[in-house]
């Protein structure tokens, strides 16, 4: 994968390290990769269906906002079951209880093809939510167990750059998907849901299998090579260690983990606004219903390459905080051509592509940054979910930051953004 630097650690075990490192970087990564490369797709694919007739053919009422009503619901589990659900994970293992999750919201998604009013939507969306709590804390929970903290990032990143590619392969699945309208008497935005969560149902299976646990529980490891992982990453692992009120009010306590949430929360909500309002807002710069879901692509490609390279910079020089303040600066920068400017395409869409280009290059690196400076099964499980579930009520901002009455310019939306 690229990732696999040369590795020198004085541990006196007989074990070829960097081969080591390389057998990790393909044996942990890709499957996460793959997992919540479903699982974001499922859960933003609702964007590409309000755009090919959702709203309409479910009769919902834009004057009392149910589309963003529908999209809200979602966060009220995610964000609620994120820490309870990584102490499930470290109690059942990984490939259980991650595979398990997938299963299920790969059901759900399908169940979402079929439904016929707003309360069925509503339904769909909420345990969609409740089964998808687990997958992105959890996957980097256990991936900051298996690398030091200088080589982290670059895994971090790739990991990070699932949602990425989700969101890149939503809007070409959707716009192919578009032309399946009417087949089988069913309506193309209802075809997204169904072959797309048959798809997460396959990946849920081959996630048990292809799932690592945590070093210590790894049984495709020999003894001296988990010792070699251990020992290297030195963190203090002690899976026996219980979470109890006083340990959760002793973390709480620190005033740097509330500040790792508020600093993920701010970059969270541009995210979840690009990710569920990009073919909206492209919609109103009067394309049609397939042109929409191509124009995503472009500025979500961007954003990846972005990724990618200042997630190499940031391993090299061991910085962290200059690149995210690069990120926080062209989300600056894009709102600000959004705001003022309304009859240019080319220099809104160019605002859209840096709004995109800097969350999406700062969300690794905040997560990464935080996750990897805490010790032991404890810090990181409950670090990793309350990161990430206070990060994520900035979902629910954004679900109702671009409401219909605003468009085309929405200005209440990016004010909310940009603040």
């Amino acid at each position: 994968m690229g990732m696999a630097a040369e590795v020198v650690d004085a541990v006196p075990i007989a074990v070829d390290g960097n081969a080591l490192l390389r057998r990790i970087d393909l044996r942990v990564i890709p499957i996460l990769f793959v997992v919540y490369l479903a699982a974001f797709l499922d859960r933003v694919n609702i964007a590409n269906a309000i755009t090919l007739g959702l709203p309409q053919d479910l009769h919902l009422d834009a004057k009392t906002n149910q589309t963003n009503v529908a999209l809200t619901i979602f966060f009220v589990p995610y964000i609620i079951f994120e820490i309870p659900s990584n102490l499930l994970l470290r109690h059942f293992k990984p490939h259980v209880w991650l595979s398990g999750c997938v299963l299920l919201f790969g059901i759900v998604m399908i169940c979402q093809g079929f439904v016929q009013n707003y309360s069925g939507l509503i339904a769909t969306r909420f345990f969609l939510g409740l089964a998808e709590a687990g997958i992105f804390p959890g996957s980097f929970y256990l991936i900051s167990f298996w690398y030091k903290r200088e080589e982290a990032q670059q895994r971090f990143t790739v990991y990070w750059c699932s949602v990425l590619t989700a969101s890149m392969f939503g809007g070409l699945l959707a716009s192919a998907i578009a032309n399946m309208d009417g087949i089988r008497g069913l309506s193309s935005w209802r075809w997204i849901f169904i072959l797309e969560g048959i798809a997460t149902v396959a990946v849920g299976f081959a996630a048990f299998f292809l799932v690592s646990d945590f070093p210590t529980d790894a049984k495709w490891l020999t003894e001296d090579e988990r010792e070699w992982v251990v020992t290297r990453t030195a963190i203090g692992e002690k899976s026996d260690q219980s979470i109890n009120a006083r340990t959760l009010l002793h973390f709480f306590a620190d005033v740097k983990n509330i500040l790792a949430g508020v600093m993920y929360f701010s970059v969270v909500i541009p995210i979840y606004a690009f990710a569920y309002f990009a073919p909206t807002i492209v919609k109103t710069l009067g394309y049609s219903a397939v042109n929409t879901q191509l124009h995503t692509v472009p500025p979500t490609a961007a954003a990846l390459a972005l990724c990618l390279i200042m997630a190499y910079l940031s391993d090299r020089t061991g910085l962290r905080s200059p690149f995210i303040g690069f990120g926080f600066g062209l989300i600056i920068s894009g709102l600000a051509i959004l705001i003022t400017v309304h009859h240019t395409f080319s220099a809104q869409y160019a605002g859209l592509c840096l709004v995109a280009m800097g969350a999406f290059s700062a969300g690794p690196i905040i997560i990464c940054w935080y996750v990897m400076s805490l010790d032991g099964h404890v810090n990181r499980s409950v670090g990793s979910a309350w990161m990430i579930g206070f990060g994520n009520t900035g979902g629910i901002v954004a679900t109702f930051a671009f409401l219909a009455k605003d468009a085309p310019r929405y200005h209440t939306g990016y004010s909310i953004l940009l603040a």
